[in-house]
Protein backbone atom coordinates (compact mmCIF):
# COMPACT_ATOMS: atom_id res chain seq x y z
CA UNK A 1 0.00 0.00 0.00
CA UNK A 2 1.29 3.17 -0.76
CA UNK A 3 1.18 6.26 1.86
CA UNK A 4 0.45 9.96 0.56
CA UNK A 5 4.01 10.77 0.19
CA UNK A 6 4.85 7.60 -2.36
CA UNK A 7 6.52 5.34 0.69
CA UNK A 8 5.53 2.25 1.80
CA UNK A 9 6.55 -0.25 4.53
CA UNK A 10 6.80 -4.33 3.88
CA UNK A 11 6.28 -6.81 6.65
CA UNK A 12 7.66 -10.07 7.26
CA UNK A 13 5.72 -11.91 9.48
CA UNK A 14 6.53 -15.96 10.04
CA UNK A 15 4.17 -18.69 11.32
CA UNK A 16 6.13 -20.65 12.86
CA UNK A 17 8.96 -21.25 15.05
CA UNK A 18 11.52 -20.74 12.43
CA UNK A 19 13.30 -22.41 9.49
CA UNK A 20 10.77 -21.05 7.31
CA UNK A 21 13.70 -18.66 4.93
CA UNK A 22 12.24 -15.00 6.51
CA UNK A 23 15.76 -14.12 6.30
CA UNK A 24 15.96 -15.06 2.75
CA UNK A 25 13.19 -13.34 2.16
CA UNK A 26 14.39 -10.39 3.75
CA UNK A 27 17.55 -10.38 1.57
CA UNK A 28 15.77 -10.06 -1.45
CA UNK A 29 13.30 -7.58 -0.60
CA UNK A 30 16.26 -5.12 1.29
CA UNK A 31 17.04 -4.31 -2.12
CA UNK A 32 14.41 -2.03 -2.57
CA UNK A 33 13.70 -0.33 1.54
CA UNK A 34 15.91 1.68 3.84
CA UNK A 35 15.40 0.13 7.23
CA UNK A 36 15.65 -3.50 7.54
CA UNK A 37 14.10 -4.00 11.13
CA UNK A 38 13.78 -7.09 13.71
CA UNK A 39 10.77 -6.97 15.85
CA UNK A 40 11.20 -10.09 17.85
CA UNK A 41 13.63 -13.09 18.28
CA UNK A 42 16.94 -13.99 19.58
CA UNK A 43 20.40 -14.92 18.89
CA UNK A 44 19.84 -18.45 18.78
CA UNK A 45 17.65 -17.54 15.53
CA UNK A 46 19.59 -17.47 12.26
CA UNK A 47 19.95 -17.86 9.01
CA UNK A 48 22.54 -18.27 5.88
CA UNK A 49 22.59 -16.20 2.78
CA UNK A 50 24.34 -16.33 -0.14
CA UNK A 51 25.60 -13.28 -2.13
CA UNK A 52 27.38 -15.27 -5.06
CA UNK A 53 29.94 -17.35 -3.77
CA UNK A 54 29.95 -16.20 -0.18
CA UNK A 55 28.02 -17.19 2.68
CA UNK A 56 26.37 -15.71 5.62
CA UNK A 57 25.56 -16.54 8.85
CA UNK A 58 23.46 -14.00 11.00
CA UNK A 59 21.87 -14.40 13.72
CA UNK A 60 21.68 -10.56 15.19
CA UNK A 61 22.03 -8.18 12.75
CA UNK A 62 19.10 -8.29 9.95
CA UNK A 63 20.62 -9.98 6.77
CA UNK A 64 19.87 -6.28 5.23
CA UNK A 65 23.30 -4.89 6.28
CA UNK A 66 24.95 -7.18 3.35
CA UNK A 67 23.17 -4.57 1.27
CA UNK A 68 24.76 -1.17 1.35
CA UNK A 69 23.42 2.25 2.96
CA UNK A 70 20.56 -0.09 4.13
CA UNK A 71 20.05 0.91 8.04
CA UNK A 72 19.17 -2.45 10.40
CA UNK A 73 17.60 -2.16 13.23
CA UNK A 74 16.45 -4.46 16.39
CA UNK A 75 13.50 -3.35 17.83
CA UNK A 76 11.73 -3.88 21.80
CA UNK A 77 11.21 -7.19 21.11
CA UNK A 78 14.32 -8.99 20.31
CA UNK A 79 16.60 -10.99 22.88
CA UNK A 80 19.78 -8.91 22.21
CA UNK A 81 23.05 -11.11 23.29
CA UNK A 82 25.67 -8.34 23.18
CA UNK A 83 28.66 -10.74 23.00
CA UNK A 84 26.93 -12.51 20.08
CA UNK A 85 25.91 -9.23 18.25
CA UNK A 86 29.39 -7.66 18.43
CA UNK A 87 31.14 -11.30 17.35
CA UNK A 88 28.92 -10.79 14.42
CA UNK A 89 29.87 -7.08 13.89
CA UNK A 90 33.47 -8.37 14.03
CA UNK A 91 32.94 -10.58 11.64
CA UNK A 92 31.09 -9.02 8.92
CA UNK A 93 33.87 -6.15 9.11
CA UNK A 94 36.55 -8.69 8.66
CA UNK A 95 34.74 -9.69 5.28
CA UNK A 96 34.65 -6.11 4.49
CA UNK A 97 30.71 -5.06 5.21
CA UNK A 98 30.71 -1.31 6.67
CA UNK A 99 28.04 -1.29 8.89
CA UNK A 100 29.24 1.57 10.67
CA UNK A 101 26.40 3.93 11.75
CA UNK A 102 23.88 1.18 10.07
CA UNK A 103 23.01 -0.76 12.86
CA UNK A 104 20.87 0.15 15.63
CA UNK A 105 19.46 -1.80 18.77
CA UNK A 106 16.60 -0.38 20.92
CA UNK A 107 16.86 0.54 24.40
CA UNK A 108 14.10 -1.51 25.19
CA UNK A 109 15.59 -4.36 23.61
CA UNK A 110 15.48 -7.76 26.35
CA UNK A 111 19.43 -8.19 27.26
CA UNK A 112 21.06 -11.78 27.28
CA UNK A 113 23.85 -12.11 29.57
CA UNK A 114 26.33 -14.86 30.38
CA UNK A 115 24.14 -15.63 34.00
CA UNK A 116 21.19 -15.77 31.64
CA UNK A 117 22.41 -18.46 30.13
CA UNK A 118 24.12 -20.43 32.91
CA UNK A 119 20.39 -20.39 34.41
CA UNK A 120 19.59 -21.64 31.10
CA UNK A 121 21.74 -24.35 31.13
CA UNK A 122 21.30 -25.37 35.09
CA UNK A 123 17.38 -25.28 34.46
CA UNK A 124 18.04 -27.66 31.64
CA UNK A 125 20.67 -30.11 33.22
CA UNK A 126 18.12 -30.49 36.38
CA UNK A 127 15.51 -31.59 34.11
CA UNK A 128 17.27 -34.37 32.66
Amino acid sequence: MREPNGSRCVVIVGSQWGDEGKGKIVDVLAEDVDVVARYQGGSNAGHTVHVGDAEFILHQIPSGILHPRRRCLLGNGVVFDPFQFFHELDALTARGIDAEGRVGVSGRAHLLLSYHKVLDRAAEARRG
